[in-house]
């Protein structure tokens, strides 16, 4: 900073002097002032005793003042700027999946899906599991070992009644069951006739607290049919 000194009194002290000279410039020179704050009055932009670090007197960093561009303060970590995430490379398996996936018709999941239940009707009618011998032991391992039903058993013979039409007794057999056929088989329809032949079926939709309440009542029913105690006694299997 520079000023001109005109034909004026004396100057003030600590004004227009340099800190080394005992004098006054002389009148009409230039000088540079060193020091623009007066004698006495602190360097900086607080008061003295005050920390210089913006984020010690606001309590927060202030962008590219006391720390770095980011407003951090010095020492601190940077997270820079966000890394793309890459997907791992799939494996063989997972390539060749979706390589037929990619190439197969799309009927053919549903088709693969209509041999999966096919194929499970065909195991019922096949095997008759009603005339099955009493004494013979269980294929259920939960009632081989503790004789108590599980909550799948009797679906296999409630199924064989049910492709008998023969509801009362399938129903006695695994009435949650029977109750949860109708549902099922309307959702495996319109999955199917969407993926297939881009059928536009009215959708069923099942919120979380109906499916809640559906496995809150197979789990009542898978324990209330273990109960040694009439009318329970007849929902054992």
């Amino acid at each position: 900073m520079t000023s001109v000194d005109g034909p004026t009194g004396p100057s003030r002290s600590g004004q227009g002097t340099d800190p080394t000279s005992t004098g006054s410039a002389p009148a009409g020179t230039t000088h540079t002032l060193s020091d623009p704050y007066p004698v006495g009055t602190p360097t900086g932009p607080y008061p003295v005793g005050t920390p210089t670090d913006p984020a010690a007197v606001h309590g927060h960093p202030h962008p590219g003042v006391g720390g770095n561009a980011e407003g951090l303060p010095p020492g601190s970590w940077s997270a820079g700027p966000p890394v793309a995430w890459q997907q791992p490379e799939p494996d063989r398996l997972t390539r060749f999946v979706l390589r037929l996936h990619a190439r197969s018709p799309r009927w053919a999941a549903p088709l693969a899906a209509l041999g999966c239940v096919g194929a499970g009707m065909a195991y019922a009618l096949v095997s008759d599991p009603t005339t099955s011998d009493p004494d013979a032991p269980p294929s259920c391992l939960l009632k081989l070992t503790t004789g108590l039903d599980c909550p799948g058993c009797g679906g296999t013979r409630a199924l064989w009644y049910l492709l008998h039409a023969d509801l009362p007794a399938a129903a006695r057999h695994h009435v949650v069951f029977v109750f949860a056929v109708p549902f099922l088989a309307y959702l495996f329809v319109a999955w199917a006739g969407k993926q297939a032949f881009g059928w536009r079926l009215p959708e069923l939709r099942l919120s979380s607290p109906v499916i809640g309440g559906f496995l809150a009542v197979w789990l009542a029913f898978s324990v209330l049919r273990n109960l040694p105690w009439p009318p329970f006694t007849a929902l054992y299997v």
